[in-house]
């Protein structure tokens, strides 16, 4: 494995200049499958970590977020606590985005939330992961106010009816 990220924890910024770092070599043909997952996996150590990686990941212009490797995929099943959180709620709050964007007429910022949803519902379907289900599930019962879970989240965001709405749908879509 390169010596790229350091042996410590991570911040928030430093993740996504490691994830970056880590896409360009990834891209470049320059790591093994197991470097990758060992990589991603250094850098999933933390939430911040993780925020860092996804917010990097995500909105990438490299195809290879579209197409993620068995090493990105076993790299995110290697943290599964904080893969599963981040996973769901970039599901989510892609999906309410796209209806803000589209609002606006902000048509390249839609866009760019609509490849985010995209994308995380890929690495969904290709985690398999259980407690990602279990979590999409709360996320749902707090939607249809009965579940306690993630309602401080949706608190927190501000979505409104057509939000949730559209939150429910990704839900539902990514449920195996």
């Amino acid at each position: 494995m390169s010596n790229s990220l350091p042996q410590q924890e991570l911040s928030f910024s430093q993740a996504i200049a490691a994830t970056q770092s880590l896409m360009d070599r990834i891209n470049a043909n320059k790591l093994s499958e197991a470097e990758i997952k060992q990589e991603i996996s250094l850098i999933l150590t933390t939430k911040n970590g993780g925020r860092g990686f996804f917010v990097s990941y995500l909105t990438s212009d490299l195809s290879l977020a579209d197409h993620p490797s068995s090493g990105i995929i076993n790299g995110l099943k290697s943290s599964i606590e904080v893969t599963s959180e981040l996973l769901v709620k970039n599901l989510a709050m892609s999906s309410a985005m796209i209806i803000t964007h589209n609002r606006n007429n902000d048509l390249n910022n839609a866009e760019g939330s609509q490849k985010v949803y995209q994308r995380t519902s890929n690495l969904i379907r290709q985690t398999k992961l259980e407690l990602v289900q279990n979590k999409l599930q709360k996320l749902q019962h707090a939607i249809d106010g009965v579940g306690v879970e993630y309602q401080e989240f949706l608190k927190r965001w501000n979505y409104d009816t057509e939000q949730k709405e559209a939150i429910k749908t990704a839900v539902i879509n990514a449920l195996i």
